[in-house]
């Protein structure tokens, strides 16, 4: 469940805390953390292990609690959703929440999935979205999330995924610059973002077959541990430009921070808190 730490450094601190099933490798109390320390913020962010099935509940508890924001991560993203009082209209249009503020008496969910991996493509890859063709591998969350905030910055989306029905699903919220695309498709694309859990684990399969990897494709891959799975292995052999899901959580966390407290994120304090070099 959601708690108070049992020692909080003043009685004037700001708390917040992430939720998740399972939460001990999160990297969001080290992010969060050394932004409020680089800004000199009365702030304390913990990590909370709220079991499955219990998400909404410690959505609920964030105002006796005394918590000002909350970033959730699996599996609560869509339990989260339901809790909170209004959603913003990305939360409302994928209907999973990852962040909640506190407005008044109002909790506010929020998604910033999406808005992190389009700014980690444009810092760390130099990409514009406008008019870039794309591919994303899988149609679960985190690819709805990104697919919805390419589409919104004016990229041409193309999903492929082993079930056709969630892909529709995807296409469906990403709306007219968006479709399901098929394995052909992969060689007409500028980005290629594994969006599935295929890469986690040594012995998992690769996302694609890479006989359809060519020379001007940019590789982007939404896992960070490991930092280098095995299709990105595949495109540096290549010398083909990649980044794996780091960037994407770092910037997430900065438009999470920024939501709680309306101050421009240390991004830099922040990624060198997770070893994230930014020059």
């Amino acid at each position: 469940m959601l708690r108070r730490p049992e020692s909080v450094p003043t009685e004037s601190t700001r708390l917040a805390a992430v939720i998740g099933d399972p939460i001990t490798h999160s990297m969001s109390p080290k992010l969060h953390n050394a932004a409020f320390t680089a800004l000199g913020l009365d702030w304390m962010y913990v990590a909370c292990q709220v079991p499955k099935g219990q998400g909404g509940m410690a959505v609920s508890q964030m105002r006796q609690q005394g918590f000002e924001g909350l970033s959730v991560t699996m599996p609560h993203k869509a339990e989260a959703a339901s809790a909170v009082d209004q959603l913003s209209t990305s939360a409302s249009r994928l209907g999973v929440v990852n962040c909640v503020r506190r407005e008044g008496d109002q909790l506010i969910g929020e998604n910033t999935d999406g808005l992190g991996f389009v700014q980690a493509l444009r810092s760390e890859m130099s990409l514009d979205p406008n008019d870039l063709r794309v591919i994303i591998l899988g149609a679960g969350g985190a690819a709805r999330a990104v697919a919805l905030a390419l589409v919104d910055n004016g990229a041409h989306v193309g999903v492929v995924n082993r079930s056709p029905k969630p892909a529709r699903e995807l296409v469906e919220i990403a709306g007219s610059q968006s479709s399901v695309a098929g394995a052909d498709d992969i060689g007409h694309a500028d980005l290629i973002v594994n969006a599935t859990s295929l890469g986690m684990n040594d012995d998992d399969p690769l996302p694609m077959d890479l006989d359809h990897l060519a020379d001007n494709h940019v590789i982007a891959d939404l896992i960070y541990s490991p930092k280098q799975t095995a299709l990105l292995r595949a495109a540096e052999d290549r010398g083909l430009p990649n980044m794996n899901g780091l960037g994407m959580l770092l910037h997430q966390a900065g438009e999470q921070f920024r939501l709680w407290t309306g101050l421009e994120p240390p991004i830099k304090s922040m990624a060198e808190a997770v070893g994230l070099n930014l020059e």
